[in-house]
């Protein structure tokens, strides 16, 4: 049997914290392309849009590079890491508690997708 495709698209420098992409990306792991795209779209989460994208990205990769179908692909990999953090310094943070100075995080975060083809099998 051949081997199965891989697809990988990469978004980086997200302004969203990885802690709040990880509850978007975890709902969609392992659905069907376009199963996890019709959840995408109604789901409220800021991270969802830019990782919509991503996917529609890979999937468009995989249409264009490799002739791969929507209907074949589904999310075999997808995680989001940490990306760089800036901090608002000198002025932006809060005062602490004896004396301290407590700098505010913007945080940001490199998200990571996988699409696959599904295993077709011969019932014959």
């Amino acid at each position: 049997m051949a081997e199965a495709f891989e697809v990988r698209a990469v978004a980086k420098y997200i302004p969203i914290s990885p802690r709040k992409v990880r509850l978007v990306v975890d709902a969609v792991r392992g659905k069907g392309a376009q199963e996890a795209l019709d959840m995408l779209r109604f789901m409220p989460q800021r991270a969802a849009e830019p990782v919509y994208k991503l996917i529609q990205s890979a999937i468009a990769n995989a249409e264009q590079n490799f002739g791969l179908e929507i209907g074949e692909l589904f999310v075999s990999r997808i995680s989001a890491d940490e990306g760089p953090r800036h901090r608002l310094a000198p002025y932006g943070g809060r005062f602490g508690a004896r004396g301290r100075f407590k700098p505010v995080m913007r945080r940001s975060s490199h998200i990571t997708v996988v699409l696959a083809e599904r295993e077709v099998t011969d019932w014959s």
